[in-house]
């Protein structure tokens, strides 16, 4: 049979259930098309949109975002590990008074507690200085004196909360919306509401740092679930070949190279117009994309064009895989249209040895992470990227392991924890929201993770229950049944 006679077979089997669900899907990829339209940002363009499945709401010619938005991309330094709020943002005076005593029953009794359930609760206060500065009269740590040094550019959120008490549900939480596995990536709801903003390079990219160190990454946390997989993010890599399986083997060249992948997109093709399944298509586009990002990643992942007064402010050394380089990265990333870009540390699990542990973790990330904000503005991109700090959770006023000598730990703690945000709409030298005097529980204008989400999407023009894409029978979002714009953090 010729191409013609199978698909002619193939109508002749189709089903009226079938013509109804495939009509639909169709429809949602023109819907899905008209949201990748690379003109989104234009300043109060007015363009067309598709009504069937479009997320954002559509009455003929419109703008397609739901708000002007401030930022354009997002750059998330995510801390994994939880780096303890009570030794870099949140001071305690009262906790450092009560160090070495008993925990009052009143904050803990019939509390989720991690590992420490059943024990003996002792107050451990924290043995760094705190000091404020700027303008705002921030007060963080001795810690991050790097940080210290932008606080007029960060907005400080004191008073976060989590549904999840351990590491894994924790991460899916912050990065999904929900502590079940299988939803999408924020980076991949942003990549299908937005799209990227170069053609050369994928809408979300992963950078990871502190190998070797506390929990695993999983490859899920930058998944896009049940969105299409081209809204995956990709993980680059800062040392030896920057994306795995990309270069062309041994013995292959371009042009052999692009016989190859016009003769696979030609099967796939037959093979999509033959059962019209959309991940065919998503296929045939990410072999596109690999065979252009041969030419576009390693220029952008050559560091040493950077000026060396640009290498020594962040401490950034080129070959090397450190959260410096990745932040330099992230620059360059987003300076090219990348709309999201995800970069993970390791380094911040503190059940023990606390002090000097968590020390040496500030010295790799305090310095960049500064620098990176310093970067964007003197660039002028600070303005319409929004830059976020932060891990899953945060860490008990209450010790965890040997405490003699100056010596303590700190044990998961869900009730509060601390982020920083910078740039793209957030309103620069503010701390919001507080804890009780010990730091145990959110007590002043408290922030859940969903509110959190929803604020990053109101940033970028996006109502968070708008953008939605029905999977199983029911629409879901990133937020999922919850969220709430936090709106004493937008400018």
């Amino acid at each position: 049979m010729d191409q013609n006679e199978l698909y002619r077979a193939h109508l002749q089997n189709l089903t009226r259930r079938h013509f109804f669900s495939r009509s639909a899907r169709g429809l949602g990829t023109l819907a899905l098309a008209s949201l990748l339209n690379q003109n989104l940002f234009a300043a109060g363009k007015k363009v067309a949109t598709t009504a069937a499945g479009n997320p954002f709401p559509s009455h003929g010619t419109i703008n397609p975002l739901h708000f002007a938005p401030k930022a354009k991309r997002v750059i998330y330094l995510f801390q994994s590990g939880a780096p303890s709020q009570l030794d870099l943002f949140d001071h305690k005076p009262k906790l450092i008074e009560l160090n070495g005593k008993p925990m009052p029953e009143s904050y803990t009794k019939g509390q989720r507690i991690a590992q420490l359930q059943g024990q003996k609760l002792t107050c451990v206060g924290t043995k760094f200085k705190f000091t404020r500065h700027g303008k705002s009269g921030m007060e963080i740590s001795e810690l991050l004196p790097h940080i210290a040094g932008v606080a007029d550019d960060i907005a400080l959120v004191r008073s976060l909360h989590t549904e999840a008490i351990n590491h894994d549900p924790g991460v899916t939480m912050m990065q999904t919306g929900s502590t079940q596995a299988g939803r999408p990536a924020m980076g991949s709801w942003l990549s299908y509401g937005l799209g990227s903003e170069n053609q050369q390079l994928p809408a979300f990219v992963v950078l990871t740092s502190g190998f070797g160190q506390d929990q695993p990454l999983l490859s899920r946390y930058w998944g896009s679930g049940f969105l299409p997989s081209n809204h995956q993010g990709v993980e680059f890599r800062s040392q030896g070949e920057p994306i795995l399986f990309v270069s062309n083997p041994k013995g292959i060249d371009d042009k052999v190279r692009r016989r190859l992948l016009d003769s696979m997109r030609d099967l796939n093709q037959l093979k999509l117009d033959a059962v019209g399944d959309p991940e065919i298509n998503t296929r045939i586009q990410s072999y596109e994309m690999a065979y252009r990002m041969q030419t576009s990643v390693p220029e952008l992942m050559d560091l040493k064009k950077e000026s060396k007064d640009t290498l020594e402010q962040y401490g950034a050394e080129p070959g090397k895989s450190s959260f410096a380089n990745n932040c330099l990265l992230a620059r360059r990333l987003v300076e090219r249209g990348v709309r999201f870009v995800q970069l993970y540390h390791r380094g911040w699990d503190h059940h023990g040895n606390l002090p000097a542990e968590i020390a040496k973790t500030c010295q790799n990330v305090d310095r960049p992470s500064a620098a990176l904000i310093r970067d964007l503005k003197q660039r002028g991109l600070l303005e319409d990227t929004l830059v976020i700090w932060g891990g899953e959770f945060g860490r008990t006023p209450m010790n965890q392991g040997e405490m003699a000598n100056g010596n303590y730990g700190r044990d998961h703690h869900m009730k509060a924890f601390s982020i920083w945000m910078a740039g793209g709409g957030i309103k620069p030298g503010i701390t919001i929201g507080g804890t009780d005097d010990l730091g145990y529980n959110a007590v002043e204008d408290p922030v859940t993770v969903n509110d959190f989400q929803a604020t990053v999407m109101h940033s970028l023009g996006i109502d968070h229950e708008k953008l939605t894409f029905r999977f199983q029978g029911r629409d879901f979002r990133l937020t999922d049944v919850a969220g709430e714009v936090v709106k004493k953090l937008l400018a």
